[in-house]
């Protein structure tokens, strides 16, 4: 099979289409056949670069949320056949320490053509969703509707800051917290990331860039301060500027340190208005489901800047690297455009 390897950290070029044997499953594992697959900063970015904090074994595959059809059973598996349409979960298992094991990550992904996963990780993808839609709600659905449904316990007509916004989490994020009923406060870092998150729901917009994003946040509730913060960057200036914007017995939920991820932190703000932080990149099942169900009803859209066949892997981490464009960049392995020289796995 074609899969995008690299056998040592650095830029984009160091990712290379490259022909390797097309993996076996084993009991309890699903063979899928991959259709769509999206580049992640953190997850793909990062890792390729030798940024993350655990580093995988080289050679390696990046990929932590494929989508596909199943190609082939292994041993033991009862609830998937061959022909259905599955997503995949990042979280695999966990190693001795209880640390998790993440897809694309510790163990090969999904920029490939064939991706093996285990069955406890898939979630089939309902009728009327394309790949491309289905990689990017089953990635970040699940964890937007955790911080904010089941973490931060977000009420009909409360008000919530999303930072990022116009992200990958972020725009699914506002349209999580329209469903249940809040309040949203688009803070993105230009005007045209605020518009797109308009179009998906939020009612009001602050550009972080050209506005202090504690006054209008104060301005746009009437002085009492927002309830919810969703921050998935940590950035030292921006996530205090958040923070001073919760009110009384607010909650801020985070996942995420594209900004560095050391930050400063008001103490006295924090204890004297009763407020919550949660830290905590888990999600559950359950609204893997639910993310899908809504995808397939028409309430959940995803944001799509450009879908690149598989050997245009290292352009599409240059375009993420830039931040080109709004909305998250996919590759898919069944698209052959711009075909490309195909080497051996050394």
């Amino acid at each position: 099979m074609r899969a995008i390897v690299f056998d040592e950290f650095g830029p984009p070029e160091v990712l290379r289409l490259l022909e390797v044997p097309t993996p076996t499953p084993g009991p309890g594992e699903v063979l899928l056949k991959v259709h769509a697959v999206s580049v992640n900063r953190t997850l793909d970015l990062a890792v390729r670069a030798g940024q993350y904090a655990r580093r995988p074994q080289l050679p390696h595959v990046l990929g932590v949320d494929p989508c596909g059809v199943v190609a082939a059973i292994g041993p033991g598996v009862t609830t998937r056949k061959v022909g259905d349409r599955l997503a995949c979960g990042a979280f695999v298992s966990t190693d001795r320490s209880g640390l998790p094991i993440v897809l694309g990550v510790h163990v090969w992904g999904g920029y490939a053509e064939y991706v093996k996963v285990p069955v406890h990780a898939t979630f089939i993808i309902p009728d009327g969703i394309e790949f491309v839609t289905a990689a990017v709600v089953a990635r970040h659905a699940p964890l937007a509707f955790t911080q904010l449904r089941d973490r931060a316990k977000v009420k009909p007509g409360e008000w919530v800051l999303i930072m990022g916004a116009a992200g990958g989490l972020g725009s699914i994020a506002v349209q999580a917290a329209k469903l249940l009923g809040a309040r949203v406060i688009a803070a993105a870092g230009s005007d045209a990331r605020i518009n797109a998150a308009k179009q998906l729901g939020a009612e009001e917009g602050v550009n972080y860039r050209t506005q202090d994003l504690t006054t209008e946040a104060r301005r746009i509730t009437n002085g009492s301060g927002v309830n919810v913060v969703l921050e998935n960057i940590g950035d030292p200036d921006l996530f205090q500027k958040a923070f001073a914007a919760l009110a009384v017995g607010g909650r801020l939920v985070t996942a995420g340190g594209h900004g560095g991820g050391i930050v400063p932190l008001d103490v006295k703000h924090l204890y004297l208005n009763r407020i919550t932080i949660f830290g905590n990149p888990f999600d559950t099942p359950e609204n893997f489901e639910l993310g899908l169900r809504f995808a397939a009803e028409g309430k959940l859209k995803a944001l799509i800047n450009r879908v690149l066949p598989l050997s245009e892997a290292a352009q599409a981490h240059e375009f993420a690297e830039r931040r080109e464009g709004i909305g998250k960049i996919l590759l898919d392995p069944t698209r052959i455009e711009h075909p490309a020289p195909i080497a051996s796995a050394r």
